[in-house]
């Protein structure tokens, strides 16, 4: 396979839902290619939008692997549905025909004699043959050359051609993108981090919405090691591959927690802790201009889950509440966890402030009154304000 043969290496990414975004399509476009920018620092890429498709343009005698670096890259970027690794041709049959006989020469598929199918489309209609056309002249020529069989329905190797404005494009495969919407098109969140698997999931899939989510962690210190700390900062600095320029604080809460225990309130300490990470995090967030908060909560999944203490949690604040796992169960949310690299974190040990002080048996139907008698004892507007106040940020070294 010869790159002269080939063409230049080049990657296309095809959009999802952005492109039916209608009169404010332009504006998610140019976020995107924002982010694109962003994710490919160090990268010299050439970014062109096309309908329904950015290409990005490599230098001349760019070498494969660099490609795949770049391709791989962006595959995490939100808002890119498919990711291609294709070839730039000159914009002829023939030429066309040449570098798809070379684009599958060396392939498994060839070697077994695997069925194939050509599928073209042409962006720029003054191309004097049509999609089918071109696939006739195309796939003729391979089966010539390789003697494999035809199969339009079901094939095992599809050449994929699409005819641009100044060039033609090939490929045989992608790889899947993140889907969703451009990060920033949305607004700014604040998600609540834990170290365990739940809530960097949701981080993630407010990111797929098109937010830009800030991390903010609670640590049990100086009741607990700093290891939630490390696990918090390991998960960010996954996360942000999504994202970029993420932001990471922590809150020294260990002692508002025996405080809290300290209530004589046992069986509802765990929900007044919630509520009053909740307003902690409010305060944060009104700083640094977020506006909702995310959490990893899953219907019923544990004792603070329920519906009536979500309804109490929800009542501790003015801002919305985003949970975007609250239908999942664990399976389902490790799952994803898995897949988007954060599971291997979360599963390693640590202290978590949130089961340091449980009681043995917690409410499952806390009444709002009665968390509102603890907070008034404890000053919880105050409290929450001193300790906003006393957040740590941790730059990502990324």
């Amino acid at each position: 396979m010869t790159m002269t043969a080939l063409g230049e290496p080049s990657v296309l990414l095809k959009l999802g839902e952005v492109v039916l975004k209608g009169r404010n399509r332009e504006i998610f476009e140019m976020r995107l290619r924002a982010n694109i920018k962003h994710a490919l620092k160090g990268h010299r890429v050439d970014i062109r939008q096309r309908h329904g498709v950015i290409a990005l343009f490599l230098p001349s005698g760019t070498e494969v692997e660099e490609a795949e670096t770049v391709a791989a890259r962006v595959a995490d970027v939100p808002g890119i549905v498919l990711v291609h690794l294709a070839w730039r041709v000159a914009k002829d049959p023939d030429s066309i025909t040449k570098a798809a006989i070379e684009l599958i020469r060396d392939s498994d598929e060839v070697a077994r004699k695997a069925r194939f199918a050509v599928r073209s489309r042409r962006r720029d209609k003054r191309f004097p043959l049509r999609s089918n056309e071109l696939d006739r002249v195309v796939g003729g020529v391979i089966n010539d050359t390789f003697g494999l069989p035809v199969d339009l329905s079901n094939p095992e190797l599809t050449v994929h051609i699409e005819v641009d404005k100044d060039e033609a494009f090939l490929f045989t495969g992608g790889r899947p993108g993140q889907g969703g919407l451009p990060v920033g098109s949305s607004g700014r969140a604040l998600a609540l981090l834990s170290g365990g698997i739940d809530s960097p999931v949701a981080a993630y899939r407010m990111m797929r919405r098109g937010l830009r989510v800030d991390f903010l962690h609670f640590s049990g210190i100086p009741f607990t090691t700093s290891e939630s700390i490390y696990k918090a900062y390991a998960l960010v600095r996954n996360l942000d591959k999504f994202q970029g320029k993420s932001r990471l604080w922590v809150v020294p809460f260990g002692k508002a927690q025996q405080s809290i225990k300290n209530s004589g309130q046992d069986r509802l300490a765990v929900i007044a802790q919630r509520r009053l990470m909740l307003k902690t995090a409010e305060e944060v967030a009104h700083r640094i201009h977020a506006e909702a908060l995310v959490t990893g909560d899953s219907l019923g999944q544990v004792s603070s889950q329920t519906l009536a203490n979500i309804t109490a949690q929800d009542h501790a604040v003015d801002l919305p509440i985003l949970r975007p796992l609250i239908g999942l169960d664990k399976t389902e949310i490790m799952a994803e966890a898995r897949r988007i690299g954060t599971l291997e974190i979360s599963e390693l040990p640590d202290e978590d402030c949130c089961t340091l002080l449980a009681p043995r048996q917690a409410e499952t139907r806390a009444k709002i009154e009665d968390l509102k008698q603890i907070e008034r004892r404890l000053d919880a507007e105050d409290l929450a304000a001193q300790l906003a106040d006393s957040i740590q940020p941790y730059k990502l070294d990324v």
